[in-house]
């Protein structure tokens, strides 16, 4: 499996309703503060994020809500694994371990699931699948591009 793999299974997921697209728009500020409150009772938080890593955390919280906000209204896939990779590389090269993606991925679905009205989670949840089902493969691909920090690519 390779980045082909991910453009392929992320071109498979639907666009959300303008509904959808709206409701996650407006409830941005209750996501962050919902995913923040309960990724920092975790106890094992400073292992996952890396020593002085929490303001970073909480940047990274923020700016993904931004942008699956901006996915779920005009989506593109290409954007979408792009950016994706993009982040696991960049976070990660800042002490992020890969633990920490499955554990924000799991937590960002209970809060979507808590925050969103039933039938915004039902067209939101295939994204956050996607991703989290992707983990291994997005770990493999940023292992590469953090091995050849002279890449091209």
């Amino acid at each position: 499996m390779d980045k082909n793999f991910l453009l392929e299974s992320a071109g498979q997921l639907k666009q959300v309703s303008v509904k959808t697209t709206e409701e996650y728009h407006q409830k941005t500020d209750k996501l962050i503060t919902e995913m923040n409150i309960l990724m920092l009772e975790r106890p094992d938080i400073e292992s996952l994020v890396g020593k002085n890593n929490i303001n970073m955390m909480k940047d990274n919280h923020a700016n993904h809500v931004r942008f699956i906000a901006s996915i779920l209204k005009n989506y593109n896939h290409e954007v979408l694994v792009d950016t994706v990779l993009w982040v696991f590389r960049a976070y990660r090269s800042h002490g992020f371990t890969t633990n920490y993606w499955a554990a924000q991925l799991n937590t960002w679905i209970i809060v979507i699931k808590e925050v969103l009205t039933p039938e915004s989670f039902v067209e939101t949840y295939p994204y956050y699948e996607w991703m989290q089902v992707n983990i291994p493969l997005f770990v493999k691909l940023s292992d590469e591009k953090l091995e050849a920090p002279n890449s091209l690519h």
